[in-house]
């Protein structure tokens, strides 16, 4: 049932009427001189290159995601190759991943020669589903990459269970899930590793960066090494035992990071408020469907807050509907994921001639255009998008934002 709130305007403002919100959302990424004082003080000391604050803070993001070990690198996409690496895949291996996603989660597998399998998401959580997983094991399986969409917490209880039957390696694709727990403990700690992003629009952020978060310190210093052009602990600056690359954070970043890591914790509070006001205020609306509660997850970040509509309910395609809540001042989109393999790297990836960029599959038996994952396909045209900094407002606002997705459901009859 919409709320009367919702009907107090007579026309959507897509057709001349008033919007419902006129705030001015909060601009991201946003700092204060917190951020100042840690870089005049790299700047400063001239001590610029991965040194003691890329130490501390990963430390301090590492204990934050009760793990015991942090790695930093340059970015997300590079912390999942190292972890890959790291676990052991090899090329010709097979790894399981989901199609809604970003698309390093799959890029990574290709990079190091392995082979990425598409497993279907789940309806009501938009997470992989774990009896499309067993469907899509063979012999050659080596890895499960579940991500943690918007901050969702994948079902590791079953995922872990099935990498244990199989012995499969389990790599968290944490990129949205910064101070999320599971039963208490953090992401990245519910497999063997998982690994963060820190690009521009995540909730901590240093423009780029990333970080493979452990329990195990062998595979913590394997990654080091991978990270660090293969030198191992302890051995001479020259001495290159392992295979490495140069993916190393800065002493810039680092600074930036300390600084946003000091109010993440509130942030993550204050943005799980604002989507438990939204789950209050929309859970009743006929054409709204909201994803599954979860009791297993103690604590959420939420890096967007994700709703679906059934437009047979509603009489209105999605992209129609988000004309109209955007009219109203909520800055809502469809997202920017579409089924993975629909992707022309994919799509294309075994037509030569061969090359590694281009044609990444070409002679390998590998055909991504027979791929079907309809539960996926269905959310990419069904999905809404709220980004996270809007969930950074006060609760009267987060009830406008509310108000205005029940004035536009209230009026979908106003957008033929």
């Amino acid at each position: 049932m919409i709320k009367d709130s919702a009907n107090k305007q007579s026309k959507l403002a897509i057709n001349g009427g008033k919007p419902v919100c006129t705030t001015k959302w909060l601009a991201w990424p946003t700092f204060d001189n917190a951020e100042r004082k840690q870089l005049l003080g790299v700047l400063e000391s001239g001590e610029w290159w991965y040194g003691g604050k890329v130490r501390q803070f990963e430390a301090k993001f590492a204990a934050f995601q009760t793990a015991r070990f942090g790695v930093s690198c340059t970015n997300g996409t590079a912390a999942i190759e190292m972890g890959l690496r790291g676990l052991g895949v090899l090329p010709g291996d097979e790894v399981i991943v989901p199609p809604y996603t970003f698309i390093a989660t799959a890029a990574a597998v290709v990079t190091v020669g392995a082979i990425p399998i598409f497993a279907d998401i789940l309806p009501g959580t938009l997470c992989i589903d774990p009896d499309d997983v067993e469907r899509k094991l063979t012999p050659r399986t080596k890895a499960i990459i579940p991500v943690h969409v918007g901050g969702y917490v994948a079902d590791m209880d079953r995922l872990n269970k099935i990498a244990r039957k199989h012995k499969l390696r389990v790599l968290e694709d944490a990129a949205h899930s910064w101070g999320t727990q599971w039963q208490g403990w953090g992401t990245g700690t519910l497999g063997r590793c998982g690994t963060f992003s820190f690009q521009v629009t995540k909730n901590i952020t240093a423009g780029e960066g990333g970080i493979l978060v452990t329990n195990d310190e062998a595979l913590a210093d394997l990654c080091r090494s991978y990270s660090h052009c293969g030198r191992r602990k302890g051995s001479a600056w020259y001495d290159h035992d392992y295979l490495g690359s140069n993916l190393r954070m800065t002493e810039f970043q680092a600074a930036v990071l300390l600084a946003q890591l000091g109010r993440l914790e509130k942030q993550t509070l204050k943005r799980q408020a604002s989507a438990q006001i939204l789950d209050r205020e929309l859970q009743d609306v006929p054409g709204i469907r909201l994803l599954t509660p979860e009791p297993r997850m103690n604590r959420r970040s939420y890096h967007m807050y994700i709703f679906r509509i059934e437009e047979q309910t509603l009489g209105v395609s999605r992209d129609r509907f988000l004309e109209a809540l955007v009219a109203e001042g909520v800055p809502a989109s469809k997202g920017w994921y579409q089924p993975l393999y629909g992707n022309g790297v994919f799509r294309n990836a075994n037509q030569g001639p061969a090359n590694g960029i281009s044609a990444p599959f070409f002679g390998r038996g590998v055909d991504y255009t027979k791929v079907h994952c309809p539960v996926c396909e269905q959310v990419c045209r069904d999905a809404v998008w709220i980004p996270q900094n809007v969930l950074l407002a006060d609760k009267n606002t987060i009830r406008l934002v509310a108000q205005a997705i029940q004035k536009v459901v209230a009026r979908a009859g106003q957008l033929h």
